[in-house]
Parts: C-alpha cells; structure tokens; sequence
C-alpha cells in the first residue's frame, strides 16, 4: 500500500525562504475507509545544501500481516526544491526497487522526483499556480499535474493548520483523486494526503506528531 505525500499567490521571497528544520520528523496514521491500517514515520535531515529522508511503514491489526515498508531518498537542495539522486523502496514479499538521478542534470526539481521527495520538496519551494511533477518509483517515471486549490484549516491528530491545499489533476474521471495538505503555519510541512479511489476506497494519511514541536 503506498503512502505516499493551492488562489493564493506567494512570493517569490517567502519562496526562497521557506525550509523546514535542519531535523524533523512526523508521524502520520493511515486509514482506509475510516479504519486505521498503518502507522508510517517520515524523517527529514538536512543542512541547507543535502538532504536524507526516511520513511517507514508499519501495518496494524490484520493489516499487520503485509510486513513492514522502508523508502529513503538523498540528494540536493537548490533554491527551487529538492533534487534526488538516489531513491530506495524496501518493501515485505516485493524485490527492493531503486531510481538513481544524475546529479550533473540542471532540469527543474520537478522534474526529477521520487514518491518520498515530491511533497516535501513543496516544502522546500511551495508553489504557486499549476504544477507538473515527475515522480520516478524505481520501475516508472509518471507525470501529475498539481493545482494550488487555496488556503484551508486543516485538522489532524497532530493539531489544526492553515492548509495550503493542492488538488491532483485527473487524466479522465474514473482515475483517482489526490489531495495534499501543507502547513503553511509549520514550514510547509506535509500534513495530509487524501487519495480516493475510482471505486470510492478513500486512504487517508493524517499527521499525528511533529517533532520538534
């Protein structure tokens, strides 16, 4: 099961401004149609120039069966977000997948993301307007386009902030929908992530600790 992870208009100094702290971690809980089925723990180092990112992922109750999942991805920071340069999904039962980026490419940090980097490299460079995205896997690259759907207090496990909301572009409508949360008040910081499925299964990712607080 993958966890994965806007009309406002942000300048471009609050841009280059926005980082979250050198060390940060959140814990978030995952629900399937209202029923908790994972725990997952996302952990950021960084200082100012490189990064590493640390995810973990733990099912509960009956969900406990499928084993565990661990994803990490390192790389740069530039003034436009993070660019990874090597990406590793580890996952129970499944052969460990891996996604390497040339370091020596100048193409916009968009357009080099992995599943863990994207949404905290918004937290890097939030954005504005409409934004495309490719996200490698460590089997394929896909492209999804974002929109900045506006500011909204969103309410989580782990407190209640001013959401800056992205809403994922649908190809057609029976593919799924994603929306992701970002704590304007705390850095930018991902806080939630909802995705329902084209049948109606809804996951929903929902922070319930930030550390430092």
């Amino acid at each position: 099961m993958r966890s994965i992870f806007f009309p406002i208009a942000l300048s471009l100094a609050a841009q280059a401004a926005a980082a979250p702290p050198l060390r940060v971690e959140i814990d978030y809980e995952l629900d399937r149609n209202g029923t908790a089925v994972a725990e997952i723990v996302h952990r950021l180092e960084h200082d100012k120039k490189t990064y590493t990112l640390r995810e973990t992922w733990q099912g509960k109750g009956v969900f406990a069966l499928a084993g565990t999942a661990e994803r990490s991805s390192r790389g740069a920071i530039a003034t436009d977000g993070l660019r990874p340069v090597e990406f590793e999904d580890r996952r129970t039962g499944r052969q460990t997948r891996r996604a390497s980026f040339d370091a020596a490419v100048k193409s916009p940090t968009l357009e080099r993301q992995d599943q863990l980097s994207m949404a905290w490299s918004f937290a890097f460079s939030p954005p504005r307007g409409t934004v495309s995205v490719r996200v490698a896997d460590g089997k394929h690259v896909t492209t999804y386009t974002y929109m900045v759907a506006g500011r909204e207090r969103v309410t989580t496990p782990a407190g209640e902030f001013d959401g800056l909301k992205l809403v994922k572009q649908k190809d057609n409508p029976q593919a799924k929908s994603t929306e992701i949360w970002l704590a304007a008040d705390r850095d930018y910081l991902p806080v939630r992530v909802l995705i329902i499925d084209k049948d109606g299964t809804r996951l929903d990712q929902r922070a319930t600790r930030i550390s430092p607080p």
